[in-house]
């Protein structure tokens, strides 16, 4: 097939369309920029590693109005049963913050790429199937970018979606540094009964490693997600092989002998590695998601991290391409999310060692002490603030500050607010593409110094309940940029922050096909 395009020009290219692909490209289009989707494969993927999608990437969906019906779809995550030689031990439950508006969903990555890619259709951006990136060239302008079958494609950027292998990068030569942190998993899909109730995923630990049950949303109500670790022979395994290996080792490792197993869905085999790119930017090439950062899937990270590379990108890039921020706005990118990732990458691996537990003290470590802590009120709720990441904060980033909560760099809660007419909204209905000016009441000095220095659209909204006194301006992404009630020290931020900014507005921006507010 000869790949063919209309208008080769683009401001962005976005290589591969998974869940970080499409929410960046969607970020970008709502925000005005012209972009052009690729993705090697030759249609959507119809099965999904990941199937959790964690508080925060439900919140990124919201503000990109692509979360539709998910939350109708989906199945609560409401903890997980640990057991040992088949005696439950504990129970980890899910202790989300009930002053949240989202919380987290078990639903299958298709799923959420399907939305995303309505999202994207709504915003009139085509993908490009079959178009996979094999060469590219930079220069001062911008990139161009070789796809299959030899056509060429223009853009002043190019951001690297393209997964664990992503030809992107290695193209770009950043380096992807790393270790393998266990031996190879086994994954399947599979219709089954007598595994357990479906109220709570099931961990089973014994001494040859562990086997995860958790249950997935089906209209049959026993479709479940099987994963254990194995021995590496190195030998490739077929589906019917993995759901033989399966059904031995339930009566092995969880000393269940009635479970049966119907049929797979999907399976797969996977090693689990920690890897970060060296850097998340080389010139006019950037890097996203699992291009940029791989590590363990268990407590289901990956999706969501990627999704708040895309949104924290999005606002950047979309910034810079409309000529309203210098180039030097995408250093902030790296300098944001690539501490998130290495935080991420940490916290994986050493739950991931300590679940698997290898060695004999680490599993009596693991069966006695560890699985009882996390069966402490205060335990379960900090790891799944930590899971859900809405406490990523940027305050030490170059965009952060100090002073008292929340500060510069950290997120914003959603909350009810009300728009200059007096209209019923929330912050995260405002918020993306445009920046958001809170108030307890309208102060039409500090709107009027927003609305002249400040790169991009802003919406200005009250909160009655907002009784500290300072204005929020609050950033695309939902994080805060400055507090205060000054309106000469805002202008004086905004123009130590944007200071070479062209004074020059795109007309009718937040108004972009399918852009600003609900």
């Amino acid at each position: 097939m000869t790949p063919s395009f209309r208008d080769t020009a683009a401001d962005v290219i976005v290589a591969g369309v998974g869940p970080t692909g499409l929410a960046l490209a969607c970020g970008l289009a709502a925000a005005g920029a012209r972009v052009r989707v690729l993705d090697r494969a030759d249609g959507p993927a119809t099965t999904s590693r990941a199937n959790i999608l964690h508080a925060r990437g439900a919140e990124v969906l919201a503000r990109l109005d692509a979360l539709g019906d998910l939350p109708d779809r989906a199945v609560a995550p409401i903890g997980i049963r640990m057991h040992v030689r088949g005696r439950h031990l504990t129970t980890m439950t899910f202790a989300p913050d009930e002053r949240e508006t989202v919380q987290a969903l078990f639903v299958s990555q298709a799923a959420v790429e399907q939305q995303l890619r309505d999202r994207l259709t709504e915003l009139g951006v085509e993908i490009k199937w079959g178009h996979g990136v094999e060469s590219l060239a930079q220069d001062a302008d911008g990139v161009t970018v070789r796809v299959t079958g030899g056509a060429q494609v223009r853009a002043s950027w190019l951001v690297g979606c393209d997964g664990a292998h992503s030809r992107v990068r290695e193209l770009a030569g950043i380096g992807f540094p790393g270790v393998p942190v266990v031996e190879r998993f086994l994954l399947a899909d599979v219709h089954a009964d007598g595994l357990a109730g479906r109220e709570h995923s099931a961990g089973w630990y014994h001494r040859d490693g562990i086997l995860m049950a958790m249950p997935m949303p089906d209209a049959t109500g026993n479709l479940w997600r099987l994963m254990a670790n194995v021995d590496d022979d190195g030998r490739h395994l077929p589906g019917d092989e993995i759901v033989r290996a399966f059904t031995k080792l339930l009566p092995v490792r969880a000393e269940i002998t009635g479970a049966r197993i119907h049929d797979a869905v999907w399976t797969s085999v996977f090693r689990i590695h920690r890897r970060l790119a060296d850097d998340y930017r080389r010139g006019r090439v950037l890097l996203a998601g699992d291009a940029a950062h791989i590590h363990s899937p268990f407590g289901g990270q990956g999706m969501n991290t990627g999704i708040g590379d895309a949104e924290n990108l999005a606002w950047k890039l979309a910034l810079v391409v409309r000529g309203e921020a210098g180039v030097e706005l995408l250093d902030t990118y790296t300098a944001e999310r690539r501490p998130v990732a290495t935080e991420v990458l940490q916290r994986t691996t050493t739950n991931t060692r300590a679940l698997v537990a290898e060695g004999r003290l680490a599993r009596l470590l693991r069966d006695h002490v560890l699985v009882r802590i996390l069966n402490l009120p205060a335990v379960q709720r900090q790891a799944t603030r930590a899971a859900s990441q809405l406490g990523v904060s940027y305050r030490r980033g170059p965009l952060g500050g100090r002073g008292r909560a929340p500060r510069p760099g950290d997120r914003v809660p959603d909350r009810a607010v009300r728009l200059s007419d007096g209209t019923p909204s929330t912050l995260t209905r405002e918020l993306g593409p445009d920046w958001v000016l809170l108030t307890g009441r309208t102060d039409a000095r500090l709107t009027a110094a927003v609305r002249d220095a400040l790169p991009g659209q802003v919406r200005t909204v009250t909160d009655p309940q907002h009784t500290g006194g300072d204005a929020l301006l609050v950033r695309p992404d939902g994080h805060l940029l400055w507090r205060g009630t000054d309106p000469d020290r805002l202008t004086r931020r905004l123009a130590d922050l944007w200071p070479n900014r062209s004074k020059t507005r795109r007309s009718g921006a937040s108004s972009a096909p399918g852009g600003g507010h609900r």
